[in-house]
């Protein structure tokens, strides 16, 4: 048996079960299912799972993030189901019914320009870096740049561009390549495809604005002439030209005999598809991309540029949830075509380094909470190095009020950034690395707007946050318990679970009051550990405190050895004798550090006086539990 096979087992129940299942497989850090009815999963108690640390849905897939550990929760997943897992394309495909015909589109975009974001993010470093090294006036009073005096950096900066220019201007090869692979045709095609789009042999986009009419070179076929014109980094013409290729050689392949489609189809395939990409589908595909980029460009640049900035950095995290954020990767690849940079990068990079920001504040507040912080830090860090999905579906979204305040900072910084032109070179670099990837002289600018981007969702979250009670333990603003499942005690503490025997007391070691279990608490608050009336009460000494289940189970819940000669002091009654509490309230509040003074062990003991109508009870020892989640006894 796996290490996840429980938890494997209680997933498989909340997603619907194997019936539900239409496909499944993981990633790096996700389970990826495709199921029959997304509505039968039970979204809300897989959440509060606590090997999961989030969930969505998108593109038609239902994810679960797990973490590092995926592969083996997967084998011990699938084991438990009964189900082969598959490939992640295969995932794809299945998932393709429960898509709108925009989220299709959405999804094809997103899987073409996923393979080339590694490279993207290279090339983005690279101009960065020459950005710092070749146009950063800092030397012999700022008339000079490290190239300007220093042969070495000058070649360094010559050497980076051959990276740079085959990340750019070679673009449209990848994305030919992309393409193919994607639609699952020939992929040395894609390549030769997108070779002729940026030959040496033709005029080069970037030269294109700069050459008199008269002068652009051109193929002569007697009755019409061709503009010889390149697509260096140019997007839609690029795809355009692709999925033709693709759609061509599919034809091909279908009315050509097996004995000479090894010929024909490569042929017809690759000449027809050039033929229309220079014909028809590059001029086309250009002017689209223009007229998108123009569109996008007197939005950031107009009079209301302001306006336009305030939406898009609020709107653009939720866009990151629909999947629809994927296509500003074309948008930002035509503005930097077009105007040779773009305003819309710096505008995403503020909006990570704002969720970012939220989850910080989130850190803060629940800085005492040892389990929330296992997933609020590498998330917070993940955000602030540009990879937004960890904070937003693992934390902000959770609590939602984070993700709000995220996106107000989000836009508060976007107005900024478009107020000053703050135009990037490059995109790839998402958060605080964004900066890298910037022009030189809005550097000073987009550092103001990463500071806002910082404060506002911090100082908002840390706001709101109090307000509803995030990480401060008093009788009004106890843990909001799950729904108790019938036959379950849930942890009354936080912390390590031990036998009665370990607790080293010969009342309760023995067993003289009962069977049960202890805790050796991380926090200060004793919680019910069920729905319950409080029975007996302590006044003097107010350590402990006797609970009856409406089955009749009676319960004993004692804070630390021998502490009733404290006389009270380190404790505090937050309920009184004849209450109704419900699981996850809170009963009793203590001092750790006051009873350790005093000489006594804090380890907090529940005892069964009393097994009521119960048949049989088992107690979990040797986990770790966490209030109010994890069930540390079961009976029937």
């Amino acid at each position: 048996m796996g290490r996840y096979a429980e938890d494997a087992k209680e997933l498989l129940e909340l997603v619907g079960g194997r019936q539900n299942i239409a496909a499944v497989s993981h990633c790096m850090t996700r389970m990826r299912f495709v199921l029959n009815d997304p509505s039968a999963a039970d979204v809300k108690k897989i959440e509060a799972m606590k090997v999961v640390k989030g969930s969505f849905t998108q593109s038609g897939q239902f994810q679960v993030i797990i973490g590092n550990t995926v592969a083996d929760f997967y084998n011990d997943f699938t084991a438990a189901a009964g189900v082969e897992g598959v490939s992640k394309d295969s995932v794809k495909q299945a998932a393709k019914k429960n898509q709108s015909v925009l989220q299709r589109v959405v999804t094809a975009i997103a899987e073409i320009f996923a393979p080339l974001i590694p490279a993207i993010i290279v090339g983005g470093l690279i101009l960065g870096f020459r950005n710092c090294i070749d146009s950063l006036y800092l030397f012999e009073n700022g008339t000079k740049t490290l190239c300007d005096i220093s042969q070495f950096w000058t070649g360094i900066d010559s050497f980076l561009w051959l990276i740079g220019e085959a990340v750019f201007h070679m673009l449209p090869v990848g994305i030919c390549w992309s393409v193919t692979k994607k639609m699952g045709t020939t992929q040395m095609l894609g390549i030769v495809l997108g070779l002729t789009l940026v030959s040496g042999q033709l005029l080069n986009a970037y030269s294109v604005a700069s050459t008199a009419a008269s002068e652009i070179p051109f193929w002569d076929f007697g009755y019409f002439k061709v503009n010889m014109i390149g697509y260096q980094a140019q997007v839609i013409p690029a795809i355009l030209a692709a999925f033709t290729l693709v759609y061509l050689e599919k034809f091909f392949r279908k009315i050509t005999p097996q004995v000479i489609s090894m010929i024909v189809v490569p042929f017809f395939s690759l000449v027809l598809a050039v033929i229309a990409a220079h014909f028809i589908l590059g001029p086309v595909g250009w002017k689209i991309g223009s007229a998108i980029s123009s569109v996008v460009y007197a939005g950031i640049t107009g009079s209301f540029k302001v306006v336009f900035g305030a939406v898009f950095g609020f709107v653009y995290a939720p866009l990151v949830i629909t999947g629809l954020h994927h296509m500003t990767n074309a948008i930002d690849l035509q503005l930097i075509a077009d105007y040779a940079g773009t305003m819309l990068w710096p505008m995403i990079a503020l909006s990570n380094i704002a969720q970012g920001s939220a989850v910080l504040g989130m850190i803060t507040l629940q800085r005492k909470d040892a389990q929330a912080q296992e997933v609020n830090v590498p998330a917070c860090i993940s955000c602030y190095l540009g990879v937004t999905e960890p904070a937003i579906f693992g934390v902000n979204l959770k609590h939602f009020f984070p993700f709000v305040c995220g996106m107000i900072g989000s836009a508060c910084a976007a107005v900024i950034c478009v107020a000053t032109g703050t135009t990037a070179n490059a995109i790839g670099v998402g958060g605080l690395p964004g900066i890298l990837s910037i022009q030189p002289k809005f550097m000073l600018s987009f550092a103001v707007c990463m500071a806002v981007a910082v404060a506002v969702p911090f100082v908002l979250t840390i706001i709101v946050g109090k307000k509803k009670g995030i990480g401060r333990n008093t009788k009004t603003e106890e843990l909001k318990a799950e729904e108790l499942k019938s036959g379950e005690l849930k942890a009354f503490l936080t912390g390590e679970t031990i036998p009665l025997k370990e607790v080293g007391d010969g009342v309760f070691s023995e067993g003289v009051m009962g069977d049960g279990l202890a805790i050796i608490p991380e926090g200060e608050i004793l919680y019910a550990p069920a729905d319950a009336t409080v029975t007996v009460l302590m006044e003097e000494s107010r350590h402990a405190c006797g609970l009856t289940l409406e089955n009749g189970m009676e319960l004993l819940l004692h804070i630390g050895i021998d502490t009733v000669d404290m006389k009270g002091d380190g404790f505090e009654y937050l309920i009184k004798e004849g209450d109704k509490v419900a699981a996850g309230t809170p009963l009793i509040r203590f001092s750790r550090e006051k009873i350790k003074a005093a000489g006594h062990p804090d380890t907090t003991v529940c005892i069964v006086t009393g097994e009521g109508n119960t048949q049989h009870i088992e107690f979990h020892t040797g986990i770790r539990a966490e209030v109010n989640r994890t069930a540390v006894v079961t009976f029937e």
